[in-house]
Order: C-alpha cells, then structure tokens, then sequence
C-alpha cells in the first residue's frame, strides 16, 4: 500500500468525525424490519454499547489483502490432508460429516498502519443482523464523505444472501423438500446479550416464509427420527450456543439429533474443530507443516505473511515465554469471546501458572488499529479490530469492532460495532 494512503487511512479514522450513527434512523431501521416497536428500546437497555457512533476506514489494499488470506485458509482447509490431520485429533462427533459449510465464520484481524495480522476465527460470529441495521442508519454531515456511505441496497442484499445460506446449508445437506422451519438456538436465550439479533433473524427468516423459534437446547425433544419444539418439527438448528462440540448433557438431545442427522445443524461441531480450534493457527503458521501438507508456494507465503506465528505453551518453554511474554498473546485453544485472554505485558505470576496449567495457544502480538472518536464534549481514541463474516470462502460482510482494554468487550462507552468504509483511493479533504 502507497504511503500516501496509508497517511489518507490514518487521517481519516484520527480526523473524521462527520459520519455518524442516527438514533432516529436506527429506530425507523428496527421498526421497519421487524414492526416490533419496542425493540429499539429494548436494544438501547439490553446492548447501549453495541454501536459504535462513528465509523472505521480501511485502505482498499489493506481490504484486498483480509479476502486474499482468508482464501488461502480457505483453501488449506480443503485439503484431504488438513482434514486428515484435524480428524486424528478430534474428538469422534466431530468427525461427523453432515455437508452443511458453517454459516457465519468470523475471520478477524488487526489491520494498521504498519502492521496486518489474522488474530482468531470464530464459528457462529455474532453481530451480523446489526451490522445491517446500523449500515441504514449512518447520516454524513459533509457531501466529502456522503459519497463514502454504502446505499441501504448493500444492507438489503446482506440480507438476501443470509436467507440464501441458510437455504444452501439445507441443500448442501441433500435435502430435497424447502426448508420450512429453523431454531435459534442458545443457552437461555432471553438473557443473552445478543439476544436482540435473535429477534431480528427471526423476523428475518419469517419474512421469507421459514417458521422460526428461539428456544434454549432443554426445550428441544427427539422423537421418531426428528427434532421437535413444542409440537413443531424442526428443520435446521441455527446453533448459537458456545458449547461448541455439544457436551453438557443439557443437550444431549441436540447433539443425538446432529449425529443422527434427525435435523441440520449450522454451525456443527466439525467446523468448530476444521477453523476455529485455536491450535489450527499452530498449524497455518507453519511453514514445515505447511509443506507437508502439500500447500503451494505462492499460498504458504501469504499465510506467514499474514497469520502471526503461534505457538502451543508447554511447560518445557516456560523460561522462553515468560521472557518473550510482552511481544506475545495468550489464548485458551478453545476459547471464544477473548475470554481469559491475555496481553503478555499484562501477565501477573498467578494468571501465568493458570497459563501453563491449561490448554492455551501463544501468538505473536499484532498491534490493532486506532480510531477517535468525537462528540460535541470530548475526544477519546479507541482500538478496533476487523471482523470478516464468511461463508463456503466468501466474505459477505466487514465491520469493525471499537474498545478499550485487551480485548474487545462491547462494553466500552462510545465503541461497539462501527461499520467499514474503504477509504478513498486518492486526495480529498476530510473534517
């Protein structure tokens, strides 16, 4: 990337303050979505920091290079070989193969100005149903940047494509009849922060003519072949659940459905173990392992290039870590939500003995990007991260994630999601 732009993506996301989230418009997006007029409040007291109020710009390079790794990743993960590998260490459900991809894989980076690295992927990533309703509520208050807002079109066909994959999963699974019914579901799902996009995916799928549940595991019975709720039958589980290979025995029905194929499961616990496993990024950073696994040249060079090295911790390199601790990254391998995640520079002695007591990975500190944000009484300056939402290889959506601290939080006042915008290719003033 020129330096130029470099500078122009840097001054924009320093400088550039007038685009911004409209409280006004973000209630008209919700009721026109979803005619639940309460909604809207009820995401202001469930998520009040779920939105970011100004917007993240990413240099079209910066945004060229995420899709390029990613289709990499991608394409070493379809090797028998990979899979082979991933199999002998799975546990067996894993290994079961229903045909449905994963919806809504999470590849997330950070992206500045002099560093670029894949920092996780997720199965089941949240936040995309908002992400296409804040794309209809952003407002520009100079026509310099007016033009940088995408139409409510792009949000529309977001939309379209997320009915389509769900639709694609049911197919890829052979199943020939429409798919006529799906469950949302999640561990007590009307305490879950995210429970506000529940609702709006239900209203989603019900728009487009799928009868749709939200409803905890427990709620859920296996009879005669097929997965019920409350007397309906239920086609395909949308899994939200971070039990990601399904052992609590509150749902045991739930993974006997999956095994038996009584009903689809997206995402299912072999995706989880094919990306998300954080140990996979021992692998995909690797050149050695690489090598053996027959990847090409030209795809191991974008890898190294843009997965920091990670390593497993082993108490046999405790001395080395401990040294090294402040250029690296701590992480439970099957951790999600950068919970008990760690900064090595932040490390007491007792949460490194938890460290070495458990299963975590180590990964090369990869410094995140930088946004200020202003309103009419201050400023303050955040740290964000990108989040590509992906499916079957394809990045259908990007949006940035704004906080403070470690790690994101989606607590921090003023952060939250932010949408993205390619900054321009050349010239102009911003303010």
């Amino acid at each position: 990337m020129g330096n130029d732009q470099n500078q122009m993506i840097q001054r924009l996301n320093s400088e550039c303050f007038c685009i911004s989230l409209d409280q006004q418009a973000l209630r008209y997006a919700l009721a026109s979505e979803t005619r639940t007029p309460d909604l809207f409040e009820l995401l202001q007291e469930r998520c009040p920091t779920i939105f970011a109020a100004q917007p993240v710009f990413v240099s079209p390079a910066h945004m060229a290079r995420m899709q390029e790794l990613i289709a990499a990743i991608e394409s070493v993960i379809a090797l028998p070989a990979y899979r082979e590998e991933i199999d002998a260490q799975a546990p067996a459900k894993s290994r079961h193969a229903s045909g449905a991809r994963g919806v809504f894989m999470g590849y997330d980076f950070h992206v500045a100005q002099d560093s670029f690295g894949l920092i996780e992927i997720n199965t089941n990533a949240g936040g995309a149903m908002l992400n296409a309703l804040m794309a209809r509520a952003q407002r520009a208050c100079c026509p310099e940047v007016a033009g940088l807002i995408p139409p409510p079109a792009l949000a529309d066909q977001f939309e379209t494509d997320i009915v389509a994959m769900f639709q694609r999963e049911w197919a890829l699974a052979g199943k020939k009849s429409r798919l006529a019914t799906i469950a949302i579901v999640d561990a007590d799902p009307q305490s879950q922060y995210l429970y506000p996009e529940f609702l709006l995916f239900k209203h989603l799928f019900e728009r487009n003519g799928i009868k749709t549940v939200i409803t905890d595991p427990g709620e859920l019975e296996l009879r005669a072949g097929q997965l019920w709720h409350a007397g309906l039958p239920i086609d395909l589980v949308y899994n939200r659940l971070t039990d990601f290979l399904l052992e609590s025995p509150s749902h045991a029905h739930l993974r006997e459905a999956y095994l038996s194929d009584a009903a689809l499961l997206t995402p299912d616990p072999q995706a989880h173990a094919l990306y998300a496993d954080k140990r996979n990024l021992i692998l995909l950073s690797d050149e050695e392992h690489l090598k053996r696994l027959g990847v090409p040249e030209q795809t191991r060079k974008i890898l190294l290039a843009g997965i920091p090295h990670t390593q497993h911790v082993h108490r046999d390199k405790e001395d080395l870590l401990w040294a090294q601790r402040k250029q690296l990254f701590f992480k439970p391998a099957a951790g999600y939500g950068s919970r008990a995640a760690y900064r090595g520079d932040k490390l007491t002695r007792r949460v490194w003995e938890e460290i070495l007591a458990g299963d975590y990975v180590a990964q090369a500190l990869i410094t995140p990007g930088e946004r200020m944000l202003s309103d009419s009484e201050s400023q303050q300056t955040l740290k964000f991260d990108l989040r590509n939402y992906v499916y079957a290889g394809q990045v259908q959506w990007v949006a940035a994630r704004l906080y403070q601290g470690q790690t994101t939080n989606f607590r921090t006042p003023g952060g939250g999601f932010a949408p993205v915008y390619p900054g321009p290719e050349s010239g102009g003033e911003f303010g």
